[in-house]
């Protein structure tokens, strides 16, 4: 069996082709993907106990396995053979993707095309234009060809239109298809043996200019990716002989090198902590919002803030091989790749286009006669059914971009409604990603909750930690002042101490308490309750005694609940949370918003080889995320959504949606309003073709006159646009068409 028979099958599914006793053949239409990688598999496969010999073919996506025991059931057979495949479905899922979407014809790749260059095209055609309209040398009629040609404005226009003709001529030449710069090139070509160039001019400056505003977007689009994620500082501290620093640009670090990072400063490379310790941010690599404890021999990322504490790094990977270089990479990758998925409509009436064509000829030749031929070019599908679609999409668009939701291309919202599995990441996107104070529980009959967070608040007071930071807003909303205080210590991963008065304050965590001599017997309840809840805490000690503990939480976003029960009332039956944070969170949260299945502790790349896998398997998978972390994940998904307000730029660049609400509720109004759009392209779909093939067979049969062809025909496209209109109406509180 060739693989062509296995194409609607899901990509990683094995199908037993052929089995007698001993011997099996099975096709996996992945293995059509996984060239290079052949003896790989088969020395997998050979490692299972029953396997005697192994043949695989990437030709025909097929295998055939001889083996000992006539007693293995060839389900089980499929079974391992499809989980040995899994471990390759990565590169068999890009490589299948990348087919997908080689295009057909050869299109210039305008994001290669310098912007200066095609200003300049833009501006010299425009004077061009200016001249010829101003002089009347656009109009030729009346030369010879070869004067048409050899005229000012003539030589003008093809020099100024040779990357176009050139672009022209290699689709059909590589392809044996035109694109669209052979249609260009012909409509020049045919204005200027007509003489009139002042047309072929108009093309020729109206292509440029689309194309420079295209290359400069692109151009911006790179430019904000690099932007945003800046992988460090410009200069950093670097260590030589003697343990003496110097300052140096950071693009002169090199691998091997020992760079010191100080509090507040940002590590620019990847590698371990050679000496010293501290609290590092990791947020924007992988979603925690909790800063972690990195001792010595721990691995730090490109990206990573140093909240406190000093740390030397040993430089394993600098530059462009930096995790968060490699998020660039793959966001970057991504696009390019992303599914092009041409509109139905666009698609069909393609097709249809010629169709009309032949229709004529053919009713001409048949019948000799004239006009019941004319019908069949007056008469045609492609004008309702592009021009519907059309106009759906552009609704759909305009009444989400109403409600602050920027789709960047209508394609999504055919895949959008489609999507079987949604993902979600946790921090900033379930939650707020702002941590509040929560608990305030004093475990002493002479502090008060207010005491408690004052002596908190004091200790806190100059520290960049995300705990400090919501002490500190807790304090400014109940409008309290911070008590005077000395100066503030901080002991790198322990907490902070200062002196209120005469007594000594600590705040920080068991160990650190612990350390000075503080029992803490009596917090054993109040730390069961705050575990229980999911919260992270804080114990706050006066002189020798505990006082009490202080639990933070990052909260859930209003209404996500609600999103997520109306999702599964849409027939979303596979939702799943992943995230960076740790298992216990995750698990919580998963457990608090009935998500189907999570993932934790995971890096950007490798939420995006989960959304690959899924995908491999066939679903439809759409990502919901907001932040640096999220970005590879949103390119990589069908559809990527970042969403809220503090969203990064970065997600929203490598996002196909995105959401400029904080409001959950907004997702499956979201996914009602693309369904909403694909069920009325179906249905001006067949009110088109069927309309008007009853024109076509009554124009054929000398039945419908010419006029009322094209009346019949013009008020099906007005039918089938107004129905479209529609859209614009659409209600995205009540999620239903008005």
């Amino acid at each position: 069996m060739h693989w062509k028979s296995l194409s609607k099958e899901p990509l990683l599914k094995c199908m037993v082709i052929h089995h007698i006793p001993g011997r099996m053949r099975v096709g996996c239409r992945a293995l059509r993907y996984l060239q290079g990688y052949e003896k790989d598999l088969e020395e997998r496969i050979l490692e299972l106990v029953w396997v005697k010999e192994v043949s695989l073919s990437v030709v025909t996506a097929n295998v055939v396995v001889t083996f000992d025991s006539n007693d293995v059931l060839p389900e089980l057979i499929t079974l391992q053979l499809e989980e040995i495949v899994s471990l390759f479905s990565i590169p068999a899922h890009q490589r299948e993707r990348k087919e997908k979407n080689k295009p057909t014809v050869n299109e210039r790749r305008l994001q290669e095309e310098p912007v200066g260059s095609l200003l300049r095209n833009v501006l010299f055609g425009a004077g061009a234009l200016t001249y010829a309209v101003l002089t009347s040398s656009g109009k030729a009629k009346g030369a010879s060809l070869l004067g048409r040609l050899l005229g000012f404005t003539s030589i003008t226009s093809i020099s100024l239109a040779m990357p176009i003709i050139k672009s022209g001529f290699e689709s059909l030449r590589d392809t044996g298809k035109p694109n669209a710069d052979t249609l260009s090139s012909a409509a020049i070509f045919a204005s200027l043996l007509s003489g009139n160039t002042i047309s072929a001019l108009t093309i020729i400056v109206l292509a440029d200019t689309a194309e420079l505003i295209t290359a400069y977007s692109m151009n911006k689009t790179r430019s904000a990716i690099r932007d945003m994620v800046s992988t460090g500082e410009k200069y950093v501290w670097k260590v030589m002989d003697g343990d003496h620093l110097i300052k140096i640009p950071a693009d002169e670090i090199q691998v091997g090198d020992h760079i010191v990072v100080h509090s507040g400063e940002i590590i620019s490379v990847d590698g371990y902590v050679e000496k010293g310790s501290g609290l590092v941010d990791e947020s924007s690599i992988t979603g925690e919002f909790m800063p972690r404890e990195k001792k010595e021999n721990e691995k730090v990322f490109a990206g990573s803030a140093v909240k406190s504490g000093t740390i030397t790094v040993f430089a394993e990977k600098i530059k462009e091989d930096t995790a968060a270089a490699r998020i660039i990479h793959m966001v970057e990758e991504a696009t390019l790749y992303k599914a092009q998925v041409q509109t139905i409509a666009d698609r069909f009436s393609a097709q249809l286009i010629p169709l009309n064509f032949a229709l004529g000829t053919i009713v001409y030749l048949v019948t000799g006669n004239l006009v019941r031929a004319l019908n069949m070019l007056v008469i045609d599908y492609s004008c309702g059914i592009r021009l519907s679609t059309a106009t759906a999409l552009t609704a759909a668009i305009s009444t989400a971009a109403r409600h602050g939701i920027l789709i960047k291309g209508s394609n999504y919202l055919e895949m959008l409604a489609e999507t079987e599995t949604l993902i979600f990441d946790k921090t900033g996107t379930l939650t707020e990603g702002n941590p509040e104070v929560k608990s305030v529980i004093p475990l002493t009959e002479n502090v008060s909750e207010k005491d408690l967070l004052s002596l908190a608040a004091a200790a806190e007071e100059t520290s960049s930690h995300p705990i400090a930071h919501s002490i500190l807003e807790k304090m400014k909303t109940r409008g309290w002042k911070i008590p005077k205080h000395c100066v503030i210590e901080v002991v790198v991963a322990r907490g902070v101490k200062t002196q209120v008065k005469k007594d000594i304050i600590r705040v920080g965590n068991a160990k650190f308490m612990k350390e000075n001599g503080i029992s803490l017997d009596t917090a054993g309840d109040a730390v069961s309750r705050l575990m229980l809840r999911g919260e992270n805490f804080v114990y706050v000690a006066k002189g020798d005694t505990l006082a009490g503990l202080i639990g933070i939480m990052d909260p859930l976003r209003e209404n996500m609940k609600k999103s997520l029960n109306r999702l599964r009332n849409l027939k979303i039956d596979d939702i799943i949370l992943l995230t960076g944070d740790v298992e216990q969170q995750a698990e919580l949260v998963a457990s608090r918003m009935m998500f189907d299945r999570f993932e934790s502790e995971l890096l950007p790349e490798d939420k995006a080889k989960f959304a690959l896998q899924l995908q491999s398997k066939g679903y439809r998978v759409a990502m919901i995320g907001d932040g640096i972390n999220d970005a590879p994940a949103l390119a990589y998904a069908d559809v990527g959504i970042a969403l809220g307000s503090k969203r990064t730029d970065l997600a929203m660049e490598a996002a196909d949606i995105t959401i400029r609400s904080d409001d959950p509720l907004t997702i499956p109004a979201l996914i009602m309003l693309s369904r909403s759009t694909m069920g009325i392209v179906r249905q001006n779909f067949a009110t088109s073709i069927g309309v008007n093939s009853i024109g076509l067979v009554l124009g054929a049969m000398g039945v419908l006159p010419v006029f009322w062809g094209a009346f019949l025909h013009n008020m099906t496209t007005v039918a089938v646009v107004t129905n479209s209109l529609r859209l614009f109406f659409f209600d995205m509180n009540k999620n239903q068409l008005k």
